[in-house]
């Protein structure tokens, strides 16, 4: 059975059975989704020194994998790592979630906006919307207050904070909301069913986008 590797740049084991849990139920049939977890940095990425250290570790992650894959997810919302992952994997191909999921949500022109708990990585966020292209469709970052790690700690008062965020992207001119963050991963998949939009989860963005890209590889 084939397999998709799941890279978590966060250091947390629970955080990576999340996003592999998540990634499986939208995974390609007869495909199995592998995770592994970066072992140094912090358990939650909050901040773009942390997010140019991950990609050292997304890296080293890689080389240590010993299973066999068809495909590799970067699952932390800056995709650290993926140019170098990218040079190192050769025609498999290798998928970002920030970058699969700006890509979904600007679908047919729409316009789109970002809803996370990291202040520190809004600049980070905005580059990767440059860089994509996506610039004229990108109506910015709006954030839940507070600590992000005291945050992601407490599920039901997550979720309620970033439906208050993606209120204020649909607000501010947004068709379309990506819940900006990996270990947000549960609480974007909870929040798709309490707005009737397109509200983009990230993880299950990137399987979607891997798909495609496996199957016209096949």
């Amino acid at each position: 059975m084939p397999n998709i590797l799941l890279i978590n740049p966060n250091s947390s084991q629970a955080t990576t059975d999340m996003m592999v849990r998540i990634a499986q139920a939208d995974a390609p049939a007869g495909f199995t989704v592998v995770g592994i977890t970066a072992n140094g940095g912090p358990s939650m990425i909050v901040n773009e020194a942390e997010l140019a250290a991950a990609a050292v570790e997304v890296e080293r992650a890689w080389r240590s994998a010993d299973v066999p894959h068809a495909g590799v997810i970067i699952s932390a919302f800056g995709d650290p790592g993926i140019d170098q992952v990218r040079a190192l994997s050769g025609a498999t191909p290798v998928v970002g979630i920030c970058e699969a999921s700006m890509l979904e949500a600007a679908e047919g022109g729409r316009r789109f906006g970002v809803a996370t708990v990291t202040p520190d990585l809004v600049d980070a966020i905005d580059a990767k919307a440059r860089q994509l292209g996506l610039g004229e469709l990108y109506t910015g970052v709006q954030l839940t207050p507070g600590d992000p790690r005291a945050l992601a700690a407490e599920p039901r008062i997550l979720e309620d904070a970033l439906a208050m965020a993606t209120q204020e992207c649909l607000d501010d001119g947004a068709q379309a909301v990506i819940i900006g963050g990996g270990p947000l991963g549960q609480a974007a998949v909870s929040l798709a069913r309490r707005f009737d939009m397109p509200l983009v989860a990230p993880i299950s963005a990137a399987v979607r986008r891997l798909g495609r890209q496996l199957a016209v590889s096949a």
